[in-house]
């Protein structure tokens, strides 16, 4: 008799530097290959991970959430946790594996997701990895005015990544905020969702706004106009991080 698989969500954590973000491509290096491969060899059953969502190349994660189906084992506790730790890279690391409900969905349930962006403001030989280096000086007063104008928003086609695939480019932002950290400032950002290069196309144009290259009369253009080309840059991947996902309580067991 074939043995009922049941459903786990994995929490985990990534510095995506070495890799061409989270999901599998033919002849790259992506944190599922190397998720899915040292699972699949530890639980002796092919392992498939679908995750919250995609992040680009070089992109890190605090905390990504992926569901995985399984036969159930009750080994599947903490110290599985410590012998895939073991067995992963170092810059990967499981954080825990709680079951849930059969049809919990790892995307499609999330509530929110919470992306935050470092950009420090003086030369550092340490952690580059980790930041943009921007060393000049920037208008805090108007970036933080620029995401109270977001927020007004929902459609944010014009910081999409171009030649996406999305049915929609409707986003509900809950929340976005510029804070001084030290030696540079940080950008966090709440919604229920982001498209491709949403936040680093975000971030990219208040950063225009903060350098008087833009003003918020511009913002509003180009929101409205639902056209890349008028918005800013994109920041380098290295200074974004996924923060944390929120998802309804009852779905764990």
């Amino acid at each position: 008799m074939k043995q009922k698989k049941v459903r786990f969500f994995i929490n985990f954590s990534f510095k995506g530097t070495n890799y061409h973000g989270w999901q599998s491509q033919p002849n790259v290096n992506s944190i599922q290959d190397e998720m899915e491969r040292a699972m699949s060899i530890l639980l002796d059953e092919q392992i498939k991970l679908i995750a919250s969502g995609r992040t680009d190349s070089g992109v890190h994660a605090h905390k990504m959430i992926a569901h995985f189906d399984a036969k159930f084992h009750s080994n599947l506790n903490s110290d599985f946790v410590y012998k895939l730790n073991q067995f992963l890279p170092e810059d990967i690391s499981i954080n825990s594996i709680r079951r849930v409900k059969d049809d919990a969905h790892a995307r499609f349930d999330a509530l929110s997701r919470t992306y935050e962006y470092f950009i420090n403001s003086k030369k550092t030989p340490f952690g580059n990895e980790f930041h943009y280096n921007l060393d000049q000086s920037l208008d805090i007063k108007a970036m933080k005015e620029a995401t109270k104008l977001l927020i007004q928003y929902d459609n944010f086609e014009c910081f999409s990544k171009s030649r996406t695939d999305v049915k929609t480019f409707i986003c509900n932002i809950s929340f976005a905020d510029w804070t001084l950290i030290e030696n540079g400032y940080k950008f966090t950002i709440t919604a229920n969702r982001f498209l491709r290069n949403m936040v680093r196309a975000i971030v990219g144009t208040i950063l225009d706004i903060g350098l008087k290259k833009k003003f918020l009369d511009d913002l509003v253009k180009i929101i409205e106009n639902k056209d890349r080309s008028l918005a800013g840059f994109s920041v380098p991947a290295k200074g974004l991080f996924l923060k944390e996902i929120e998802y309804p309580k009852n779905i764990y067991l």
